[in-house]
């Protein structure tokens, strides 16, 4: 069979697929083959543009997700250092900020999400429950007390690096609104966002090694928001940090193992999150070559079997509700790293499709029925959605 057969045939199967994202109240994705190659993709016919969009009444339900749990302080998984009696307290009494969607990373993106909705959608019926969610959050005193947390010293781990990224992309979205409140919200964020890059500029010029995991603790997904964000709001000193340093772990990656992923905790990919980072870092010519080296499986014939949404047997368990975020992770990674390459690389087809198909799986699983997923998989989807990794005025 041809390419053009091939990619023609895997368009017919997306046609389906995608139809499954209206049930996460999306458009319906239909993706059909290019007549001709559209100027992203250059030299790869039959590739369809991007076509997941974030419909009015999928912000509204994605919104009263995060508000229903920004600030609802139980069921709560504390992750916290005791040096005495003194440090006992309740998840309010210890983060009077970030003390709902069940632990502190989640709280931060869910205060994410509602800034990013609002911001996209101001005449939505659900900015003004947002702003008084986020007028009730970001209260200078109670910021304090989170920056008097963070710098304490036996909490040097605290949150890092995942929780400290997301922090620093809500400092980035409230600074880019073009609001009065947004700005007054930034202000009083400040010194919790500085807290956040020192403690990431101290710790990445130690690391010895990249941490591969798919979990929190993986930093290639937490180098690329980190340095977006610096890149946005002009911090030069962690930007050139953390391109400094990733190329220092990743400059030699070698045939990353992705036909052993996931694990069945992953909610975000070892080698897709390494060279979503690295299209950050380098250049086109030189990123398609290092992709060459890092992740040879990736076809260049259009095809997207070397890469398959994973699926949860389980939703109510909050460890394999994991693998429903990794879709949506994995899509806005592949996604990513289609953009880093050249118009006219081969593996741009594959890449896009697969993209395709794990937005289509992962829209689809974002629900509010069981906590486990709804108090975080709204703001995976919405990064997704809106293409946040790709721009951040996207």
């Amino acid at each position: 069979m041809s390419t053009r057969a091939r990619v023609t045939l895997h368009g017919a199967r997306r046609r389906v697929l995608a139809c499954a994202v209206a049930v996460a109240g999306l458009a319906c994705a239909v993706v059909q083959p290019a007549p001709t190659p559209t100027t992203a993709a250059a030299g790869t016919p039959g590739v369809p543009p991007w076509s997941v969009e974030l419909s009015a009444a999928s912000a509204e339900r994605f919104a009263v997700m995060a508000l229903d749990c920004v600030h609802r302080q139980y069921p709560n998984k504390l992750s916290h250092v005791l040096a005495s009696d003194e440090d006992v307290g309740s998840p309010l009494a210890l983060h009077p900020v970030f003390y709902g969607c069940f632990d502190w990373h989640s709280a931060v993106h869910g205060h994410w999400l509602l800034v990013r909705l609002a911001r996209r959608f101001p005449q939505a019926s659900f900015v003004a429950p947002a702003r008084e969610a986020l007028g009730r959050s970001l209260d200078p005193d109670a910021i304090a007390k989170e920056v008097a947390y963070l710098r304490r010293d036996d909490r040097s781990g605290f949150e890092r690096p995942y929780g400290l990224a997301w922090l620093l992309q809500l400092g980035a979205e409230l600074r880019a609104w073009d609001d009065p409140q947004a700005r007054a919200w930034a202000a009083a964020l400040a010194p919790l966002e500085h807290a956040a890059a020192d403690r990431l500029a101290t710790w990445i010029p130690k690391l010895g090694y990249p941490i591969r995991s798919g979990e929190h603790s993986q930093t290639g997904f937490a180098f690329g928001l980190a340095l977006d964000w610096a890149n946005a709001v002009g911090d030069e000193r962690l930007a050139g940090l953390i391109e400094h340093h990733a190329r220092r772990l990743h400059a030699e990656d070698r045939a990353c193992a992705v036909h052993l992923e996931p694990s069945g905790h992953d909610f975000l990919s070892p080698c897709l999150g390494a060279a979503d980072l690295m299209r950050r870092v380098l250049p086109p010519t030189e990123f398609a070559a290092w992709l060459e080296r890092s992740l040879p499986d990736i076809a260049d014939d259009g095809t997207v079997d070397w890469l398959q949404p994973a699926t949860s047997a389980d939703r109510t368990d909050g460890k394999l509700v994991h693998l429903d975020g990794l879709n949506l992770s994995r899509a806005w990674m592949l996604d990513g790293i289609e953009q880093g390459l050249p118009p006219t690389d081969p593996r741009r087809a594959a890449l896009r499709l697969s993209a395709h198909e794990h937005a289509v799986a992962g829209l689809a699983s974002v629900s509010d029925e069981h906590y486990a997923g709804g108090h975080w998989l709204a703001s995976f989807a919405v990064y997704l959605a809106t293409r946040r990794g790709r721009s951040f005025e996207s």
